[in-house]
């Protein structure tokens, strides 16, 4: 509850502060209030949208238990407002209408009391009282907890503060447990976020539901959120996951930058682009999981990692002497990642493009299983070098196998200086290992513009099966995982 104070007037514009979930809860005011601008929720407008969403309050807390569908709210209130007369643990043994009395109280604006005001912490505006855990989810990890210590009454906010953090479930993805948000600095994108996210939950308040058997991943929700959008992104996207919940708080922030963000958001949208990204899509699909979860996943925790991830599928089919539909657009669509996204210099990516173009050559000639023990060298950057120095001594001493390999260019290596550089710097800071597997894409390209079929590709496939089982099993146990 707050501890009402003060005596200055009360202000009742919405304005955008530093805080992320204030902000997310701001926006989700001028959606309730089915306007397009925060600043003109205000005066009467506030009102009214504050009376809306404590009339919700009243009708989850008097309504069926948090088990029914009808009680979804109920049960997502312990995540937001743990302690609250919504979800009291008495609630069950007082009539509805003291409930009812009890979060209109809760939920009603305070009066004004004699003592001067504290500002508000996030905008600076008089405060209307003091708020702690009951009223404000975590605006840090779960070790900066916001319960407030014995003396201290709390955060003093102002109203229209307050109602930002109590509209917050409405811009949030619903769960019954954590909830989750997405928050930006590109005010269009997060306006338009919030109000859509707002609509749907404004649906399930209508029809009611049950918690969802199994709702999509956080990071798939997001990377949907961000298909949809159709204007240029200006700055990058934030995933939020927090509960305020007493058995566990949380806050979890997974940063996405604007350039990966833009080209996700372009990439899945643009007609050119579409085959590469459905290809990259079957580059991360898994045998139990479809391929959007894994590069959602990788999009917000582990970016390097599509790629990487994308360079991999291909090989194996190439070990197999097969390489799929897509693969031209695949490759294109991750060489504009490797540009837009990772901003490489393009020096450094004629380089590795030229080594990788001599060694696809090189690699056309041969077999599916000569490529094999390539990618099987590849996999690990000792193996790597030990394949290169002996292919590049073989090429100086002997040439090309065939005129038409390097002729373009009169005894030049195999390797050059600077490629081997890029490929194995052993310094701390090195973007070594993104370079192998540019490298690795780049001789994919060249061999799929050779329209290499070689002959013993179901020979290889075959060995490729009995590799990859090997592989995976010794994976496990690096990443301490139980094979199944």
């Amino acid at each position: 509850m707050a501890a009402e104070q003060g005596d200055a007037p009360l202000v009742d514009c919405v304005e955008l502060t530093a805080h992320p979930l204030q902000r997310i809860g701001a926006y989700a005011l001028a959606a309730l209030a089915e306007v397009d601008s925060v600043a003109v929720v205000s005066g009467g407008r506030l009102e009214s949208v504050a009376a809306l969403m404590a009339d919700h309050a009243v009708a989850a807390a008097t309504g069926p238990d948090s088990k029914a569908p009808e009680g979804f709210w109920l049960k997502c209130s312990l995540s937001f407002f743990p302690n609250s007369p919504m979800n009291h643990p008495s609630n069950g043994k007082k009539a509805p209408s003291v409930v009812a009395d009890a979060v209109r109280k809760w939920r009603g604006r305070p009066s004004s009391a004699r003592d001067p005001l504290a500002p508000c912490v996030l905008c600076g505006r008089p405060g209307v009282g003091f708020y702690g855990k009951l009223d404000v989810a975590l605006a840090e990890s779960d070790a900066y907890r916001n319960n407030t210590p014995r003396g201290h009454q709390g955060m003093a906010l102002c109203w229209p503060c307050l109602c930002c953090f109590y509209a917050l479930p409405y811009g949030s993805q619903l769960s019954g447990g954590p909830g989750m948000a997405l928050h930006s600095w590109d005010e269009d994108f997060l306006a338009w976020t919030v109000a859509e996210q707002v609509d749907r939950n404004r649906r399930e308040i209508l029809v009611g539901r049950g918690v969802p058997w199994q709702p999509p991943s956080r990071e798939v929700l997001a990377l949907r959120a961000l298909r949809e959008y159709r204007d240029e992104l200006n700055a990058g996207v934030e995933l939020l996951v927090y509960s305020n919940n007493n058995r566990g708080q949380v806050l979890d922030v997974h940063v996405m930058d604007q350039p990966l963000a833009e080209w996700l958001r372009r990439t899945s949208q643009a007609p050119a682009a579409r085959a590469g990204y459905s290809a990259l899509l079957r580059a991360h699909k898994t045998a139990d999981r479809p391929g959007v979860v894994a590069l959602a996943r990788n999009a917000f925790r582990d970016p390097g990692r599509i790629v990487a991830t994308a360079s991999g599928w291909l090989s194996r089919r190439a070990c197999a002497g097969r390489l799929p539909a897509g693969t031209s657009e695949l490759v294109t669509l991750c060489m504009s990642y490797v540009d837009e996204v990772m901003g490489m210099d393009q020096e450094n990516l004629a380089e590795i493009r030229a080594t990788a173009d001599r060694v696809g050559q090189l690699l056309g000639e041969g077999t599916a299983g000569q490529f094999n023990k390539f990618y099987a060298a590849f996999r690990k950057p000792a193996l790597l070098r030990g394949w290169l120095r002996r292919q590049a001594a073989d090429w100086a001493l002997h040439g090309p196998r065939t005129a038409g390999v390097g002729a373009s260019v009169p005894g030049q290596s195999l390797v050059s200086t600077r490629a081997y550089e890029l490929l194995f710097d052993p310094g701390l800071d090195s973007q070594a290992w993104f370079h192998r597997e540019l490298f690795l894409f780049a001789v994919l390209e060249k061999l799929h513009q050779l329209d290499w079929r070689p002959q013993d590709a179901d020979q290889a496939a075959k060995e490729l099966a009995e590799d990859e089982e090997d592989a995976m099993e010794d994976e496990d146990l690096v990443e301490g995982r139980e094979t199944r």
